[in-house]
C-alpha cells in the first residue's frame, strides 16, 4: 500500500507485501522487498538511495516513524522503533531491535537477535550484539564472538545449524530467489 503523500523514486523497487506510511519517501536505486515476509514502514520515513528493506517470514520487518535509513544501509527482517537514525551502510539483520532514538552511525552493525536498548549510539564501524545488544569495536573479535555464536546466525538467517555446508545453504538460496524468476513489471 502506497499512500497518496508517499514519494517513490522512479528507480526504487517495491516488491511484496510492502506496506508505505504517509510522507515516506524511498530514493533512486532503493529496495524494498517482502520476499516471504511483510513489510511496514512507517510515517515520515526517508529511505535514501541504495538502501536495502527486506521482509522475511519468521521476521518481518517494521520500521517506525521520523526514521532515516542511510544510503546503502541494509535493514533485513529486523524492528526499528521510532526517531532511529541509521547512517551510510549501516546494517540490521534478522530479529535485530533498534530501540526508540537509537543511532546506528556509519557501517555499523545490529547483529542477527540483538535488541539495541532506546537513545544508544553504536559508533562508527562498530558492532552491537546480544540482549541488551553489547557494543564491540572491530578489533574486538573474540570477545564478540562469545555474545555472537549464541545468537544463532545461519540458524535465523538460513534455517540450518551451524556448520552446515555453503553448497547446502546456497542450493537453499538460489531456489529460494528463483522465485522471482517470473515477475513482471506493475505500471502504477
Amino acid at each position: 500500500m502506497i499512500p497518496a503523500s508517499a514519494y517513490v523514486a522512479p528507480s526504487a523497487v517495491l516488491c511484496g507485501a510492502v506496506t508505505l506510511g504517509e510522507r515516506t519517501r524511498v530514493l533512486h536505486g532503493a529496495v524494498v522487498t517482502a520476499e516471504d515476509g511483510e513489510v511496514w514502514i512507517g510515517d515520515d520515513v526517508v529511505i535514501m538511495e541504495n538502501a536495502l528493506v527486506r521482509g522475511r517470514s519468521r521476521n518481518p520487518t517494521s520500521v517506525g516513524n521520523a526514521v532515516l535509513i542511510g544510503p546503502h544501509a541494509h535493514i533485513n527482517g529486523a524492528t526499528v522503533e521510532d526517531e532511529v537514525f541509521i547512517a551510510t551502510g549501516a546494517s540490521l539483520f534478522p530479529g535485530s531491535v533498534a530501540g526508540s532514538g537509537a543511532e546506528l552511525r556509519i557501517n555499523s552493525v545490529l547483529h542477527v537477535n540483538s535488541k539495541l536498548d532506546p537513545r544508544t549510539v553504536v559508533p562508527i564501524g562498530w558492532i552491537a550484539a546480544g540482549d541488551p545488544a553489547q557494543l564491540f569495536s572491530p578489533d574486538q573479535h573474540e570477545e564478540l564472538w562469545r555474545v555472537q555464536a549464541e545468537l544463532d546466525f545461519p540458524g535465523t538467517v538460513y534455517g540450518v545449524p551451524r556448520g552446515t555446508s555453503m553448497r547446502s545453504i546456497m542450493a537453499r538460496q538460489t531456489e529460494f530467489y528463483g522465485a522471482h524468476r517470473n515477475d513482471q513489471i506493475i505500471d502504477p
